[in-house]
């Protein structure tokens, strides 16, 4: 390769000697905000520009500041527009999702001059639904105490201005139930109920119009695997490559989505809004069926009794989390007879409601989650699925809320199949794919990627001249009830140290609307607006206030711990707790 500015490079091809100039100093993007030439960014895009031309896959290690949303976007997109190929971008974060799509895409448009297709694709549980939001609002007092009521009207105002359905288009976070009862689902939310203007069909329209879609690492590996047997599928869509950005994480991501789940506080929370036998709420209530409520109340009894039961058969030993499982049919099976009856009853209900489309819809959505429950059940209780192990875990406060899992114990065998056989154009990206070895050997043997091509690029950045790590010792364990107490102060600390300019990250969401209502008048006093997700602001309207307030403090979730990019001095501290 010669000097950055050339006309041509020596060897390649002229998409690649096209790509090598988009980064020059002279390059297409040296006249955008914040752009400087990084030597390190245009190798990256030069060597994913070759294994895109040729349909091989590539691992790229990328330290922190090289740039490697556009290292890889660039030639991404251009091999898309010139190639008539559609190109899948895979992230691990909502955030970086929507950094992608408002930031990095209209910014490639730009410098382009080319207005090309994108589309930011998300689950579809994300979308508002206008037909269940109304059939909500209809039976309002059927479905909900008083204060999901206020909720409901909050999404119904809500749903009059967003531009896009989806939930992190909203300032507040509605409670799950109340969404789930207005939410996109498979049968309830279709062209023929809901038309052209459901936020689902609008997305799912622009999806297969695109040429470029951004999605996450779970859809994009649920997506792969409904696609598999298609020949012609590609990996989410006909012709198609992807790319998947922070890729260290997609062993744990793809294992769980290849795995099977019984949680027993998602099933009760199913059965709850199908019917509450407490408040005599839920989406059953206006059918007026006594026997479909008692099916739901002896699901409801049988799935309490199952899991105390299985909580005893297991062994629990103190405060342990996890017990792995070893031996089919590890605890009595109660649980599939009611399941089956349950589903019966449902089904033997949306028979009769021939006149009521929308009714015969919403009753075979509950079904269909009903078997879905059903068929991971008898899964892990008879363990038929070879290759996995078993395990079960406890949550929440006292370890009350359990799950039964199943997951590979490699996926490397599958990945090294449906991601780097010949004739795949994969990328993946990140910045922590090695562990000291130079070859990303362990990472590559554990995704299947043995014989991929392996790029290494460091850091453009001197972390021993321009990053101080602090660790605080005298902190207690974060399970301690004095945790919460001093967190606070320490936080004071370190935002007085930075001025602000700080994100303060969360593993609990819980803790952090704690902690913030005890900084937030400390923020006040020095000046600084203190901005904290999920209240009354949009996740990514945040990122963007943050980004132009250089004196605010930015509370945050799991969403803000990866890929989120703020040059300048907005960001100067990152406080992990």
């Amino acid at each position: 390769m010669n000097g950055a500015g050339a006309d041509d490079v020596e060897g390649v091809s002229a998409f690649e000697a096209y790509v090598h100039r988009a980064f020059a100093p002279d390059g297409l993007f040296s006249r955008a905000r914040d752009f400087e030439y990084r030597a390190e960014q245009q190798n990256m895009a030069l060597a994913v520009a070759r294994a895109l031309q040729v349909d091989a896959p590539l691992l790229v290690e990328a330290g922190t500041g090289v740039g490697k949303s556009l290292g890889y976007l660039l030639p991404a997109v251009k091999f898309a527009l010139d190639f008539d190929r559609k190109a899948v971008i895979s992230t691990h974060t909502i955030n970086l999702q929507e950094q992608l799509f408002n930031k990095d895409i209209p910014l490639l448009r730009a410098a382009l001059g080319i207005d090309f297709s994108a589309a930011l694709l998300k689950g579809r549980q994300n979308y508002l639904c206008h037909t269940r939001l109304r059939r909500a609002l209809a039976q309002m007092d059927s479905l909900f105490t008083q204060g999901e009521a206020a909720e409901l009207t909050r999404i119904q105002d809500w749903a009059l201005r967003t531009q896009d359905g989806t939930l992190s288009d909203m300032a507040f976070r509605p409670s799950p139930k109340v969404w789930a009862m207005v939410c996109s689902e498979p049968h309830a939310c279709s062209m023929r109920h809901c038309g052209p203007s459901c936020p689902y069909q609008v997305a799912r329209k622009r999806v297969l119009e695109a040429k470029v879609v951004v999605l996450n690492h779970t859809l994009f590996f649920g997506l792969m695997a409904q696609a598999e047997d298609s020949e012609e599928a590609g990996f989410v869509f006909p012709g198609d490559f992807v790319v998947l950005d922070e890729a260290h994480m997609i062993e744990n991501i793809a294992a769980r989505q290849l795995g099977v789940q019984l949680s027993e506080p998602h099933l009760n929370y199913e059965l709850l809004r199908m019917f509450n036998p407490r408040t005599h709420k839920g989406l059953l209530k206006p059918l007026n069926n006594p026997a479909l409520f008692q099916r739901v109340q002896d699901v409801i009894d049988a799935s309490g009794l199952f899991f105390q039961n299985a909580r005893d058969d297991l062994g629990f030993a103190g405060s342990g989390k996890i017990v792995r499982i070893l031996q089919p049919e590890w605890s009595q099976d109660i649980l599939s007879l009611p399941l089956a009856e349950l589903i019966g009853e449902l089904k033997r209900e949306g028979a009769k409601q021939e006149e009521n489309v929308a009714v015969k819809d919403e009753l075979a959505d509950m079904a269909a989650r009903m078997e879905e429950a059903q068929a991971s059940l008898k899964v892990l209780m008879d363990m038929t699925e070879e290759g996995h192990v078993y395990w079960a875990e406890r949550s929440g406060p006292e370890g009350r809320n359990m799950s039964v899992c199943s997951a590979p114990v490699e996926v490397g065998d599958i990945l090294r199949e449906r991601l780097f056989s010949a004739g795949r154009s994969a990328i993946l990206t990140s910045a922590t794919l090695g562990t000291g070895d130079a070859d990303m050997g362990y990472f590559a043997g554990r995704v299947g990627a043995e014989s991929v091509r392996k790029l290494q690029i460091g850091s453009p950045f001197n972390y021993r001249e321009q990053m101080r790590l602090i660790v605080a010792r005298s902190m207690p364990e974060p399970d301690q009830p004095e945790y919460a107490e001093v967190l606070p102060e320490w936080i004071k600390r370190y935002l007085a140290e930075s001025r602000g300019r700080a994100f303060v990250l969360f593993t609990s969401y819980r803790l952090m609307v704690q902690v913030a209502e005890k900084v937030r008048p400390f923020c006040e006093e020095q000046g600084w607006s203190l901005y904290v997700q999920g209240q009354d602001m949009q996740r990514h309207a945040m990122l963007e206030a943050f980004r132009k307030d250089v004196n605010s403090v930015l509370f945050g979730t799991d969403s803000f711990w990866t890929g989120v990019d703020v040059p300048g001095e907005a960001l100067s501290t990152v406080i992990g707790t």
